[in-house]
């Protein structure tokens, strides 16, 4: 072991350790873009909690291009300074942990908003098998002016429940910078997103892979910097709620799908014998037609969820889905392409049948309400078969890549 202290003029109240990388547990990683007003303060708490809990850890400073001397405070200070060129809080992220030596991370911002001295209780949940560990502001309690009311009474509430909606788990604050994970689960992960989206990504990651997430309690304090926050209240709400969607092919493809081949069937049926009169308004095949619309926007909504889904596990975004592997079992291209064959047949039939009725009134003027009802359903029938084909074969070509 390799002992370095820092010099009292430097550090009056502080002896700092330097362990070899095998003996190093825990790795505090702080991404850092001018942070010289408080990057001090936040190492000192570190390292102060380190001694109290007697843990063998280390503070990396993943710098993100700094102007204001920030690196060389934290070298001062006896941390290790992570140089990240690629700006985004998920590349000086990204950087800082891969320069981590300890089996265990916590990250937490540098603007000494979270109080590191409860690193300990992180610890102590990952020490239990915990893969990630989340702190949660709301229990720990939320200093005044700490946070914005639009973010504390809206945003963060509404953004958590949906992601608890759409992923599943228990998080009850998503947003919370202040976090720990084991590097092995870490490198599970297999996290892509270089932004803002890359503390989302993590919990969604986590959830979906059925790994062990648990809570603690923190706190959150007004930062001590005098310029802005990084943060954009509407523009990372919105990138927040857009890789909802993008990570989530259930509720931005599969269900609007349902939903619209559901409406539009019903509404079919109900109008394919004749039209139907709704108090004084009179429904006839003009809403017949959007009817079928709707049916073929949702059949292309649908295999628009499967295929992002295929892409999503081959390039390594989602984990495999079992339920998808045993429908393939069964869904194959050959029954796709009968299926589809099958659609377009019976499509092709019907509008030889309504080529024969137009040949009866000598192929002259017809009765559109009559002829109509023939017409859509053909048409829709057709459209859907070769669509049914065209799916079938580009899903054979996601399916290649994942066997």
């Amino acid at each position: 072991m390799k002992l370095a202290v820092v010099p009292e003029s430097q550090s009056p109240s502080l002896h700092v350790v330097e362990r070899e990388p095998a003996a190093i547990e825990l790795s505090v990683v702080m991404p850092c873009l001018n942070e010289a007003e408080t990057l001090e303060t936040c190492i000192l708490k570190a390292q102060q909690a380190f001694q109290e809990a007697n843990i063998a850890g280390e503070v990396i400073v993943a710098d993100n291009g700094s102007t204001d001397g920030s690196p060389e405070i934290a070298e001062r200070l006896g941390a290790k300074v992570a140089h990240v060129q690629a700006r985004g809080y998920g590349n000086a992220l990204m950087g800082g942990i891969a320069a981590a030596s300890g089996t265990y991370i916590i990250m937490g911002d540098a603007d000494a908003s979270y109080d590191f001295g409860h690193i300990p209780r992180f610890l102590e949940q990952l020490r239990k098998d915990s893969d990630l560990v989340m702190g949660n502001r709301f229990k720990g309690g939320i200093q005044k002016d700490a946070m914005p009311p639009l973010h504390r009474y809206l945003g963060n509430p509404v953004l958590t429940r949906l992601g608890r909606l759409f992923f599943g788990g228990s998080c009850g604050d998503f947003y919370c910078g202040l976090r720990g994970f084991s590097k092995k689960a870490y490198e599970t992960m297999g996290l892509r997103t270089t932004g803002m989206e890359f503390a989302t990504e993590m919990v969604v990651k986590a959830t979906l892979l059925g790994m062990k997430v648990r809570e603690v309690p923190t706190t959150l304090s007004p930062d001590g910097r005098t310029r802005p926050p990084h943060l954009r209240t509407w523009r990372d709400g919105w990138r927040t709620l857009r890789f909802f969607l993008l990570y989530s092919p259930r509720w931005l493809f599969l269900y609007p799908g349902l939903a619209l081949m559901l409406v539009g069937f019903l509404v079919g049926a109900w109008l394919l014998p004749e039209p139907r009169q709704v108090g004084s308004v009179i429904f006839d095949v003009h809403t017949l037609l959007y009817a079928a619309i709707a049916i073929l926007l949702g059949f292309q909504s649908i295999a628009f969820a499967v295929f992002t889904k295929l892409f999503a596990i081959s390039e390594g975004l989602h984990p495999p889905d079992p339920l998808l592997d045993r429908l393939f079992r069964y869904i194959n291209l050959e029954l796709g392409l009968l299926v589809g064959t099958a659609l377009a047949i019976l499509g092709f039939g019907t509008s030889i049948y309504a080529v024969h009725m137009w040949g009866q009134q000598h192929f002259g003027p017809l009765d559109m309400s009559r002829t109509l009802r023939v017409v859509i359903p053909a048409a829709l029938s057709m459209t859907l078969g070769v669509q049914t084909i065209f799916s079938s074969f580009f899903l054979s070509v996601l399916g290649l890549r994942r066997r």
